[in-house]
């Protein structure tokens, strides 16, 4: 063991791609939320061959940098898990705002013996109303469900390894298999409280093409590639 490296008792992974617009508010707000934890914390952020500042920002603000180059979200928060030392593990998108109050309930949780878990959703100021009501209802049907919304989860490491991480076979939708295979395992806890995402994509899709990509959440064979889930992989399309 290195002299004087405490080990953590939480890790916080960040998948980014090409993230420096966002990353550092949310990596701010993290170290802020994670002060308050009383134990020893890391933040991982897993850059996946970005082409911009991401992983200058994230060893600037602290953060531990795992280079992959997968461009694919479950494998890149399974790369994070991999490289995690604590065995309370919290994934957070890299435009997402974390409070406090959702931190520290998550690991409480996790603390008292659930295996994982998710927190309601907002999204920030200053987007489509359509878009925000949209989230609103997504994340109301998520938390009935008790499926954790991709941009805040948490699973202690055993449960996390028994559910096989990540399912690497989907592009999309993988927080929904996740979910479901750690539900199994024990107590699954929906946090109230919510994280504050960026509405970018309201930004940059259109209502229809907004719906259309939820519509082709109902195939698998979809889900499977990556093509066609431009609103998880790309640019808005014409």
């Amino acid at each position: 063991m290195i002299p004087g490296f405490v080990t953590p008792a939480v890790s916080i992974i960040v998948p980014a791609y090409n993230e420096e617009a966002f990353l550092e508010p949310t990596l701010r707000a993290l170290h802020a939320a994670a002060a308050g934890l009383g134990a020893p914390y890391e933040i991982i952020v897993v850059d996946d061959g970005s082409t911009d500042r991401t992983a200058a920002i994230a060893r600037e603000q602290g953060a531990r940098v795992v280079a992959v180059h997968v461009r694919q979200i479950a494998a890149a928060r399974n790369a994070g898990a991999r490289a995690a030392q604590a065995d309370l593990l919290i994934f957070v998108d890299a435009d997402t705002l974390v409070p406090a109050s959702v931190l520290t309930q998550a690991v409480a949780a996790m603390r008292s013996g659930a295996v994982g878990g998710g927190a309601a959703v907002r999204m920030s100021d200053g987007h489509p109303r359509w878009a925000q009501r949209l989230l609103i209802a997504v994340s109301w049907m998520m938390c009935r469900a008790r499926w954790a919304a991709g941009c805040f989860m948490f699973a202690r490491r055993d449960a996390f390894e028994r559910a096989g991480g990540f399912d690497e076979r989907y592009f999309a939708s993988e927080e929904i298999h996740f979910s479901r295979a750690v539900k199994r395992l024990g107590r699954f806890v929906m946090i109230p409280d919510r994280v504050v995402t960026s509405g970018r994509k309201a930004d940059a899709f259109s209502f229809g093409q907004t719906m259309w990509q939820f519509v082709r959440l109902l195939d698998p064979r979809a889900l499977k590639r990556r093509d066609g889930l431009a609103f998880w992989y790309g640019q808005r399309g014409e």
